[in-house]
């Protein structure tokens, strides 16, 4: 926090800001690394929703972020038996088989592989079958309740600290990161939401048989413990034996990458956590998804404008996407558009391949995600969790594919689905309404254009004009005069009161004179001071342009 602050301002509360180099923001980022897996399970959430903020920490220490996975040791066996048996009852009574090994260990919870017998008619309503089989149980760790609350604390306590060396932009975006921090890390510790999310998820998957969503046993869940269904699979991101068992990792690929375009477009609520350790292949070829702890949302408003950018990115119409991201609240409608489309320009050329067809989408984020950081922008609350699903898939794609079109296959999956036709529609629609507003317009031209003409030649024409100042500017150089006057004002009054040989008359306007001077002087040091605050010079973009 010290260092972020003095990058600043030099002195902490006064100085120029000074600028970091990418190495010194990196070194950073490792020992804030190493400090919140040290902290603990909080802090690891933390870490892992700052690295999906460009508009909160820079570029450096996003990508260092990026790598922070759950990596706590399990807890003791005997304290997740507590909190199982407190759920559910004896683990002997409800569970066939339990092996106390975690399969898999998380900072907020860990799960067990199991097995149900399905004997009793709830069990078999759940499952759809008729004997016992394989579960996945996954337990909330002992006592992490009153360790989240006691780390929730000390974050609310540390903000305001932090708050005071930040800028108005940034410390906006500080406020919604804690606000969304504390809401998400409490849903990931609700099983029953979890429970709820999954099932909304895989109803709307139901009739599509390239995916597995493991089926929830509600009667061996509850706000602690979720059981669901055991899907055996390999990992996603294991090439080499996705390939021995002869899976096509070109169409799995292809498939990911539509069923999170489906989840985010088209249904409205997604698996938000799509690491390789969250991901699997059957040997059938279907992909499978596990823990939907972290998911989320997006309203259509916000649908609207995602399928707005991506059929502008595919048309490489710049235009388009700078108006989606204004509209979607993440580009100022102040911002220099010249310069903005400079920047997507080279986000897209950079993003190319040799196939001047062929993208990667990551790259163009990567550019925004850099231009967030220098201007600053906001980002809405769930666009930030859309723009880290985004990256990461594309990520696993690449992997399962180094030769994978996302932009083709997006492309492919709007076509497919009417949005392009769609959008066609309604620019032949807008494009209709506005020749029938420009051919009305023009019939009214022609009377009012006579009588303004009228008024002008009888003298009788009056201008009047309105001025918006939203920064202030006349209020300051009210300011700065009073403060001008009144400062010659009291150095007059010291020299002349001094020439009388009247000492302490001369000491007072001696220290009006100075608190005057500090006024005047804070008044042109102030970051909110009159004149453009640059946001992003193109001096600035030839400048990092050279660096890269």
């Amino acid at each position: 926090m010290l260092a972020f602050a003095r990058d600043r301002r030099r002195f902490l509360l006064f100085g120029r800001p000074r600028r970091v180099d990418p190495e010194t923001h990196r070194r950073r980022a490792e020992l804030l690394l190493e400090s919140l897996l040290t902290l603990g399970p909080t802090f690891i959430k933390l870490g892992q929703l700052l690295s999906t903020r460009p508009d909160v920490l820079p570029p450096a220490y996003i990508e260092v972020l990026s790598s922070l996975q759950d990596d706590v040791p399990p807890a003791a066996w005997p304290g997740a038996k507590a909190v199982l048996e407190e759920e559910l009852g004896p683990v002997e009574e409800r569970f066939a088989e339990f092996d106390t090994e975690p399969i898999s260990g998380a900072s907020l919870g860990q799960v067990y592989r199991a097995r149900v017998d399905a004997e009793t008619e709830a069990t078999r309503a759940d499952t759809g079958r008729a004997g016992g089989h394989d579960v996945a149980v996954k337990i909330r760790r002992p006592g992490i309740e009153d360790l989240v609350r006691a780390d929730l604390r000390v974050i609310k306590w540390s903000l305001p600290i932090l708050l005071y060396f930040v800028d108005e932009a940034r410390s906006f975006s500080l406020e919604n990161l804690a606000d969304e921090f504390s809401k998400t890390i409490r849903e990931e510790m609700d099983y029953e939401r979890e429970a709820a999310m999954l099932t909304e998820i895989k109803s709307n998957f139901a009739d599509d048989d390239r995916f597995r969503i493991p089926t929830v046993i509600e009667s061996h869940s509850g706000p602690r413990v979720l059981t669901m269904e055991y899907i055996e699979g390999t990992k996603i991101n294991d090439v080499e034996e996705l390939e021995r068992k002869g899976i096509d990792r070109t169409e799995i690929a292809e498939n990911l990458e539509r069923s999170y375009l489906q989840m985010i477009i088209e249904d409205g609520v997604f698996h938000a956590d799509p690491h390789p350790g969250n991901l699997a292949v059957t040997d059938d070829g279907k992909i499978v998804f596990y823990d939907f702890g972290m998911s989320g949302r997006v309203d259509s408003f916000v649908q609207d404008k995602i399928v707005d950018f991506y059929i502008a990115v595919a048309n490489q119409d710049i235009d388009g996407i700078l108006d989606a991201l204004v509209e979607i609240g993440t580009l100022s409608p102040d911002a220099d558009r010249g310069v903005m489309a400079e920047v997507m320009e080279i986000a897209i050329q950079d993003a190319r391949g040799e196939d001047i067809e062929q993208y990667r989408v990551n790259q163009i984020v990567g550019q925004i995600e850099d231009s967030i950081y220098e201007f600053p922008l906001r980002l809405p609350k769930n666009l930030a969790l859309v723009l880290r699903v985004a990256t990461v898939v594309e990520g696993v794609c690449v992997t399962l594919d180094e030769d994978f079109d996302f932009i083709s296959t997006a492309t492919g999956f709007l076509t497919e689905r009417g949005y392009r036709e769609e959008t066609v529609r309604q620019y032949v629609d807008e494009t209709g309404k506005q020749l029938r507003r420009t051919g009305e317009s023009l019939t009214r031209i022609a009377p009012k254009a006579e009588r303004a003409l009228d008024r002008l030649d009888r003298d009788d024409l009056y201008v009047r004009i309105g001025l918006e100042d939203e920064e202030n500017v006349f209020d300051k150089l009210a300011k700065r005069l009073v403060y001008g006057m009144l400062l010659t004002m009291s150095l007059f009054s010291t020299g002349v009161l001094y020439a009388l040989e009247a000492p302490r008359g001369s000491i007072v306007a001696a220290v009006i004179a100075v608190i005057v001077l500090i006024q005047l002087y804070r008044s042109f040091r102030s970051p909110k001071s009159i004149g453009a605050k640059p946001q992003f010079t193109r001096q600035n973009l030839r400048q990092r342009r050279g660096e890269e």
